[in-house]
């Protein structure tokens, strides 16, 4: 937050507000259950790895644009996986997507000073609105609509001629939702907007083929894409960005006097990443059985589920009831969702997030990562059926 005196002061990180949740779900015979955060647990291509060894970059600097063939993979990739044909001039590399996120409103207002506001979901990804907090820009909400896509229409005039951008997520973290994104490109364009789309959990959408906002033009967009979710590879911090080519090259320039290079030998192993999708498949298949699990251990409780339109999350509105013993005395102050948490927590060793973490609209709703193996979420059903039929948990043992 801003402070006259002191300076920018950064807020506690969101999720380690979750950390005295952690330590109950810890104490529990067999560890805690980490659905809190979506960091990849399964493993990597062995050919990324071996990748990482085998490039011969690590003396010289890397390419600030990306080299010929990591581009060359994520054009191959875009074709592939959407039909849409890029020059090499319509996309760069970024060292992973979180900092180009954040990023993003710093070099927007450097090419357009007399724009200061980012536009972002209500509900989303915390990063949306602190990149416009870090470059001294307003952040300004987008509510969604009854089927949950951006309500546009929304967005008062005087937001629209300061807008430095939009973003869009889809499918949407936390909620799993697919937004419009030919609409979002078209009034984007209409008003003289950016539009940014945030698409990193494209590979994983479940109502339909993956899209991306490319397919309606290049003009004034840019889609964000990375390898840490679709190749289980967060750590090597590597994705791209693509689309208008002159805010690419704009972009790129920027960054390359900055010194935003991905290191050469993560170069190497994100286009191995990029050039294979069989890999890919296999996580499809363990996320959508996993989405299904926890649907039905979350049932078992008497708690609806509806199961996403894309990504691996499970967006729950935290029920007022649940047949799980208390955890402690009543407190009508706190709100829904984090007692639901430590419910789940306590009785089952999940951690899970709270929705409020993703926008003051997202009270009343956990978001569940569906991320760990099915033997660690067979461990939580455990747990929660001794708990809800009154057994302690103390005598749960530990999995091999």
């Amino acid at each position: 937050m801003p402070d006259r005196e002191r300076g920018f002061v950064p807020p506690t990180y969101p999720y380690d507000r979750l950390k005295p949740l952690a330590a109950a779900g810890q104490a529990l015979p067999g560890g805690l259950v980490d659905l809190s955060i979506g960091t990849p647990y399964d493993p990597p291509p062995s050919a990324v790895v071996a990748a990482l060894g085998a490039s011969g970059a690590e003396r010289g600097y890397p390419s600030g644009i990306g080299s010929a063939r990591l581009i060359d993979a994520a054009r191959g990739w875009v074709e592939r996986r959407f039909g849409v044909a890029l020059e090499r001039g319509g996309l760069a590399a970024c060292i992973g997507t979180k900092e180009l996120v954040a990023g993003m409103p710093h070099w927007l207002r450097l090419r357009d000073p007399g724009r200061d506001t980012v536009l972002y979901p209500a509900i989303s990804y915390p990063t949306y609105a602190m990149g416009a907090a870090l470059a001294g820009c307003r952040a300004v909400a987008v509510p969604a609509r009854p089927d949950g896509t951006l309500d546009l229409e929304a967005i008062g005039t005087d937001d629209l001629e300061r807008a430095l951008c939009l973003w869009v997520n889809s499918p949407a973290n936390p909620t799993g939702r697919l937004e419009d994104l030919g609409a979002a490109a078209s009034f984007g364009r209409a008003h003289g907007v950016p539009v940014l789309s945030d698409e990193c959990y494209a590979e994983f959408t479940w109502d339909g083929a993956p899209r991306t906002i490319l397919e309606h033009g290049l003009d004034g967009v840019l889609a964000v894409h990375s390898i840490s979710k679709r190749s289980n590879c967060a750590g090597l911090r590597v994705g791209f960005y693509a689309g208008d080519p002159d805010l690419v090259a704009y972009l790129g320039e920027l960054r390359r006097h900055a010194g935003f290079m991905v290191p050469g030998p993560v170069q190497l192993a994100g286009a191995v990443a990029l050039e294979d999708d069989e890999h890919v498949e296999l996580q499809r298949q363990r996320y959508a059985a996993r989405l299904a699990r926890c649907a039905e251990i979350l049932g078992e409780l008497g708690v609806a589920v509806e199961q996403p339109g894309g990504g691996f999350y499970l967006w729950v509105r935290a029920p007022l009831e649940v047949p799980l013993p208390d955890v402690g005395p009543p407190d009508e102050t706190e709100p829904t969702e984090w007692r639901f948490a430590r419910q789940l927590a306590v009785h089952g060793g999940a951690l899970v997030s709270p929705g409020e973490l993703y926008g003051g609209d997202g009270a009343g709703y956990v978001r569940i990562a569906v991320v760990q193996p099915l033997d660690r979420i067979e461990l939580v059903a455990e747990r929660l059926a001794r708990a809800s039929s009154g057994i302690s948990t103390a005598g749960v043992s530990s999995p091999r």
